[in-house]
Formats: C-alpha cells, structure tokens, sequence
C-alpha cells in the first residue's frame, strides 16, 4: 500500500485527501466512492514515516470494545483522538472500509503492511464466533511473547558487539596512530630487533600508503555491512554455526516454540486443524516447509497431528505426550499454549547460560589481541635497555 494524494472537486471546491491504496487507480476509486470528481492523482513522495503502533491500536481496541462499543465506533473513536498523521490516515482507511460493508478482517487485509496475516485471519475466524475482544488479547499476548524472546536474543548480542567494536576501535587507534609516531624513535637504530622491524615496517607502510589503508578499511567495512544485509550470506553463516551440536538443538527449540504459539493462537481461534497448520506454516523456516507440507496432508487424510508432528521431526518427546493429551482431552489449543511456554523457559534459560559463558571469553579474546599488539609496541623498548645495560 501507497500513500496517494488526491485532488478532487467536490460542491464546487477544490479539495485535497490522502489515501492509503495499491495504485492511483485504486485511490481515485476510493475517494470518488464518497462524491466528487477526481482532478489529479500523485504519490506522496516516499519518507520513512513512523510505524503504525499496532500494539498500542490492539490494547485501545481491546478496551473500547469490552466497553460496548461496535467496531467501528471504537475505531472512529480512535481516529478523532489520534494526533500521529499515519495513524490516523491508516484508522480512516479502516473505516471508509468499514463503512463500505467490510468486516474488519477484509479491512485489515487492504493493508497488509500494517497487519500480518496472522493477525487477519485470527480476527476473521472470531468474527464468526462473536468473541473479538478475546481474540484480540490473545493476539497482543502471542505478539508480547514474541516480541520478549526477540529483546531476549538482541540483547544478548548486544554486549558482544559494543566489546567487538571497542576493540577494533581500540586497534585502529594503535596501528594508524601509536605505532607510526613510535615508529620514529627506531628509524636510526642500526641494528633492530625483528620487533623494531616490524614496527618500522608498518611504520613506513602507513606514511606512503595511508590513502590506500584508508580505501582498504572502508572498503572492508562496507563490504562487512553488505554482507550482514544479504540474505544469502546470512543464511550461509547461519548454517555454519548450526553445525554446532548445541546451537543446532537449541535453534530447533526457538522454531518450535513460535511454531507452537502461533499454531495453539489459531486453534484457540477455533480454526480447524488444516487450516491453521497451513497458516502457522509462513512462520517456519524455508528448510521446515516441506514437512509441514506432508503433516498437512496426513491430517486431512484422518491421521493423528502428535504422530505426524512426531514423524517429521517437528516436535519432541514432551511435546508429543502433552499433544496426545490434547487430542484425548480435546484441550488441544491449550496443551500448544503450554508446549511453548514450557520450552520458551527453556530457551531463556539457555540464552542466559550462553551470556554468562561467551561475554567473560569474548572479553579475553579481545583483550588478549589488544594487549599483543601492545605487548609488541614496547618489546623494542625493552630490548633497547637490555642492550644499553
């Protein structure tokens, strides 16, 4: 979806609107809906607006609606109190759609940018049911969930990567810096020591080649940038690291955990078993979509989901006694509930293993090629004093 501005004459007045569509076309047909004839059509100029607070629209929904108000009461509602120019122009676009006859899952589904199909179809399955408040928490729960274990993994990386870039801010100090200025005091020495050599040879190497050190540090830097936004390469780095034991279980454990969050949301929503196989399926990786693909398949023949989860690799022992309770119980949606929440403490008891293990090692790593390089800088000096005594 575009953001289009519209100019239109309407009661004999020139009038200017702002639309969210998928083509001029579709804009001018938006606005000529309401009256009026369309003069000009253009696209806003692209910016990186704010993003739409979804979470912030959920919780105010949520409390509208448990008040008694209708659905599009409670959005005009927020629309006449919004004060953010892209909230509002999404919440206007809701109910222009609202008012066309929409339900409002086909209204979200206009904006597929702003809200994910998860979020469209577990709206459009309580729609049915007449429980939208109840969906619409849990929804907000599985995103508050989520969106914790997301915190979780970015911070835990975080400190790794400030230690890593102090270190290589520290090092590009001393080797374009310290060491060329030190580099003067052993030029006359007729006889130096190999570490004076290679300090005058960096030295010297920095003097008459600094432009290319410079174009070779920025060069490496972006082609550094250009590697962690590509996905190839991403996914190639990714596969090198599960080769690791440990990391390959406990990324399987992440999979599985908003595998069965999403899976236990939609049953909740009272989707049946297929259906919302098929769309917890967007949220596994490309690697997992072929078995999905065959448990899909087994379960619309009539087979068991704990036994065909079990036959591809998509579950694990716990998982598949509690599913089998689910299925005898018929508390199927809550027993996923469960599996997720009982391995997401899990994963958040490994993560913090991890830190308490990697960050002291990183820090001696880091600070082991720090003081070498140190270390070296100085080892001519004592060599220096040795010889004059």
């Amino acid at each position: 979806m575009k953001s289009y501005t519209v100019i239109t004459l309407t009661e004999g007045k020139r009038v200017s609107q702002s639309v969210l569509a998928t083509s001029a076309d579709d804009a001018a047909l938006r606005v000529t809906s309401k009256g009026g004839i369309v003069l000009q059509v253009h696209a806003r100029p692209a910016r990186r607006d704010k993003r739409f607070p979804l979470s912030l629209f959920l919780q105010e929904l949520i409390a509208l609606l448990e008040a008694g108000l209708v659905v599009v009461e409670a959005i005009e509602a927020l629309r006449e109190s919004s004060q953010d120019s892209t909230a509002t122009l999404v919440l206007d676009t809701l109910v222009n759609r609202l008012y066309e006859g929409a339900q409002l899952s086909q209204a979200m589904s206009t904006l597929p940018a702003l809200f994910p199909m998860l979020l469209i179809n577990t709206v459009a399955s309580s729609e049915q049911t007449g429980h939208l408040p109840i969906a619409l928490t849990r929804f907000q729960h599985y995103e508050t969930r989520m969106e914790i274990l997301r915190k979780r993994i970015k911070a835990t990386l975080l400190y790794p990567t400030i230690v890593i870039s102090a270190g290589v801010a520290i090092l590009v100090f001393l080797l374009g810096f310290i060491i060329p200025r030190f580099s003067v005091v052993f030029d006359g020495i007729k006889d130096p020591s190999s570490s004076a050599q290679l300090i005058l040879w960096w030295g010297k190497l920095t003097q008459n080649h600094s432009t290319l050190l410079i174009a070779g540090c920025a060069a490496t830097i972006a082609g550094i940038v250009m590697a962690v936004r590509s996905p190839r390469l991403r996914k190639r780095l990714l596969d090198m690291l599960l080769q690791i034991p440990q990391l390959r279980q406990k990324h399987q454990l992440a999979i599985l955990v908003r595998f069965y969050r999403t899976l236990g949301l939609l049953l909740q929503g009272g989707l049946p078993v297929p259906q919302a196989l098929a769309l917890s399926r967007d949220v596994l990786p490309e690697s997992h979509r072929p078995q999905i693909d065959q448990v899909i398949r087994d379960v619309g023949a009539g087979e068991s989901l704990s036994r065909m989860l079990e036959a591809q690799n998509l579950t694990t022992p716990v998982a598949t006694r509690l599913m089998q309770v689910g299925e005898r119980s018929g508390e199927l949606p809550a027993m996923c509930e469960r599996i997720a929440a009982f391995y997401d403490e899990s994963l958040e008891r490994a993560i913090e293993t991890f830190s308490k293990v990697f960050e002291p090692v990183l820090m001696i790593v880091v600070g082991g090629i720090v003081g070498l390089v140190v270390f070296l800088l100085y080892m001519p000096i004592f060599e220096l004093a040795g010889g004059l005594q």
